[in-house]
């Protein structure tokens, strides 16, 4: 029986995602490096940016703070992969 799907564990997986995009994680099947696709991450970010929007006053305090974390993780790493040009939907 598959884990229970739960808002952090969504969060997770799409953070783990950008992650993927951002090349910080390594092909999982090769273990090689991934080629960085700062639009995928983009795209990633500005859901969990609306996830966050759409979320206000419905979450509790560890779901928040987990997405808020994430978000600013997130939007650290982009920024450096990307050197600091592209902008990205900000709250």
């Amino acid at each position: 029986m598959p884990p229970e799907l739960t808002f952090t564990a969504f969060i997770w997986s799409l953070a783990t995602s950008a992650a993927f995009h951002l090349g910080e994680l390594a092909d999982p099947t090769s273990g090689e490096p991934v080629e960085v696709d700062l639009d995928g991450a983009a795209q990633i970010i500005e859901i969990l940016a609306l996830l966050e929007t759409k979320t206000r006053g419905n979450l509790d305090a560890e779901e928040q703070q987990v997405l808020q974390q994430v978000l600013y993780n997130l939007r650290l790493q982009f920024v450096e992969a990307s050197g600091g040009g592209k902008r990205i939907i900000e709250p």
